[in-house]
């Protein structure tokens, strides 16, 4: 049975509350304009976040330094930071299971190892999950502190001596040095920030560098590939969007898209955060 963690308890008045292990949060949830249906949940609240007026932690001296939470059967660091994040988004713990049985699947299928690109990867939660179904992964994030972070993950997963690749870099100059190697990839997974920095202050712009990132991730890809898999925090890029961005650079293929959520017991409302889609080749839809 898979181990998990964590819980959405509550949700309302543009308020998100949460369980991660023995730690509960509050914090902004633009989303859930509805009203709380567990007010009584409210007052249990390990510490709490908002923005108003700034960046402010409520209770977040009590709260341990760093603690190890799993979730979907991975686990991971938690810790909060100053800008209201802990170090996961449990909204993709969902695509993890997916990337796991989808690229287990795939290698039995291929009777090969299969190698995974995860661009703009964060804390290692879809590495992690490609890692654990046998893959060569190669993590590419520009912030060396979250790459480090990632690999304290892999540690915690006993994942250590798995074939990942750390790379701190820029996404397009990574990719164009790929092309120039001529190195590929079976699957290729990316998570575009709205706005962000390269690992030298460059600028990414989702608007503007989406298309030239699609197309160099398609240009990287095997000639049997196993998937691509894209989601957006970003508002106005919706599940059909993303869907449409793939299905124009990949052509025919199994194609799926949906909302991220979070989630808790079926009598707590599911919160919408995020969208996804992906590009499946015919016959490996796990």
């Amino acid at each position: 049975m898979i181990k998990n963690e964590y819980e959405l308890l509550d949700s309302g008045h543009g308020r998100k509350l949460e369980r991660f292990g023995p730690v509960i949060l509050a914090r902004p949830c633009a989303q859930a304009v509805w009203a709380p249906m567990r007010p009584e949940l409210w007052g249990k609240t390990s510490a709490e976040f908002d923005r108003k007026g700034g960046l402010n932690w409520k209770g977040r001296e009590a709260l341990p330094r760093q603690w190890v939470v799993p979730i979907n059967g991975l686990n991971m660091k938690l810790a909060v930071t100053d800008f209201g994040h802990i170090g996961v988004f449990p909204e993709t713990r969902a695509l993890w299971d997916w990337i796991t049985a989808t690229l287990r699947n795939a290698g039995k299928e291929s009777g090969r190892r299969l190698s995974v690109l995860n661009l703009f990867a964060y804390s290692g939660g879809a590495t992690l999950a490609a890692a654990r179904a046998g893959c060569e992964v190669c993590h590419l994030d520009a912030s060396k502190g979250m790459t480090d972070w990632a690999r304290e993950n892999a540690a915690l997963n006993e994942l250590q001596q798995a074939p990942i690749r750390w790379i701190v870099d820029d996404v397009h100059k990574f990719l164009a040095r790929e092309i120039k190697r001529g190195r590929t990839y079976d699957a290729v997974m990316l998570d575009p920030p709205s706005f962000g920095r390269g690992k030298q202050g460059e600028l990414y712009k989702i608007e503007q560098d989406m298309l030239d990132t699609l197309k160099n991730c398609r240009a990287v890809m095997s000639e049997r590939p196993v998937f691509m898999l894209l989601t957006s925090h970003t508002p106005g890029f919706s599940p059909i969007v993303l869907k449409n961005l793939l299905e124009q650079q990949l052509g025919p293929g199994a194609m799926a898209c949906g909302e991220m959520l979070l989630t808790g017991a079926p009598h707590v409302f599911s919160v919408p955060n995020g969208n996804w889609a992906r590009w499946v080749a015919p016959g490996l839809e796990a």
